[in-house]
């Protein structure tokens, strides 16, 4: 277990998508990181369209970034620069144990 490393996630609208892959490839230092599309929920609709919120749901862009503690600080510090008032929403958490499985 290595309490130094954690785990960043952003969750973006899909119309950033190229954008964040493009700045996490640049900027990311060799992290690696996964992205997948969800669905984001929530009871403030100030960035919902009307769509969305008879929905209940709003797409988005989620991407996992596993990286040591210093690193992910200064990635948050870059997309703060870089990308401000882009709809990012992000969180960040310790990673208790990661590993890869091989044959």
């Amino acid at each position: 277990m290595n309490p130094e490393q954690q785990l960043l996630v952003l969750s973006a609208p899909p119309a950033l998508e190229e954008a964040i892959i493009d700045w996490l490839l640049e900027h990311g230092e060799g992290a690696g990181f996964t992205s997948q599309n969800v669905n984001g929920h929530s009871s403030c609709h100030g960035h919902l369209s009307l769509a969305e919120q008879v929905s209940g749901r709003q797409r988005r862009v989620q991407f996992q970034v596993h990286a040591g503690g210093e690193q992910i600080q200064a990635m948050l510090q870059g997309l703060h620069r870089d990308l401000t008032g882009s709809d990012i929403h992000y969180w960040v958490a310790p990673l208790v144990l990661s590993g890869n499985l091989e044959t």
